[in-house]
């Protein structure tokens, strides 16, 4: 049987060997025929890089991105896209750029973007700790177990968010323009009404003669 201590240094240890994770969560209006980039920093080589995007409102839901590292090199890269998920490894230090782009549209897009650093760091133990590798690897993947599902839940409420979105949006303009044509309608129906009165008139007063 395990004694409290051993527990609690296995506990300690998935802690150490978890990933740190740095996640940037926005939502931003791009009007039409603007340009907006986002930034985020990346302190070592190899570190995980995760992009999701999705057009909640505006036009066709479509927008035109890229990716860029450091050296402005370009990583990823859309046109009209509704949204994207994406992740990519890291090859160099700095300052990556994620730039949406709506200079080919003419009406503002509503974007919902999540920009994701995870780094990995090397589990350190102590000289006088006794190596728990057994009990280590069974919470760690207990751990990943548990990240997998809340990834899972979390791309499942970006999708129905972004869904319930997009039928706001399709609302809004289905009601819009039954509006209009029923004022059209409207108008149509007032002007073949003053019409007829004025044929049925022409004709009366024609006949009298």
């Amino acid at each position: 049987m395990l004694s409290r201590r051993t527990i609690l240094s296995s506990v300690a240890l998935g802690i150490l060997g978890a990933a740190h994770v740095s996640a940037t969560a926005l939502t931003a209006m791009l009007g039409a025929n603007e340009r907006s980039c986002y930034y985020a920093d990346v302190d070592g080589v190899g570190e995980k890089v995760g992009f999701y995007f999705a057009v909640q409102s505006g036009g066709n839901f479509e927008i035109d991105y890229v990716v860029m590292d450091p050296d402005d090199k370009v990583l990823l890269e859309g046109v009209a896209e509704k949204q994207g998920d994406y992740i990519f490894t890291a090859n160099k230090v700095g300052e990556y750029s994620f730039c949406f782009e709506n200079e080919a549209y003419t009406s503002d897009k509503l974007l919902d973007f999540d920009i994701m650093v995870e780094s990995e760091p090397r589990r350190i133990l102590s000289s006088t700790q006794q190596p728990l590798k057994e009990h280590t690897s069974s919470l760690e993947e207990s751990t990943y177990k548990i990240s997998g599902l809340l990834s899972s839940i979390t791309r499942t409420q970006k999708y129905f968010h972004t869904r319930h979105h997009r039928n706001y949006s399709t609302v809004l303009s289905t009601q819009s323009r039954i509006f209009w044509f029923t004022i059209l309608e409207c108008v149509i129906i007032a002007a073949m009404s003053l019409i007829q009165i004025w044929i049925l008139k022409t004709f009366f007063s024609r006949s009298g003669r």
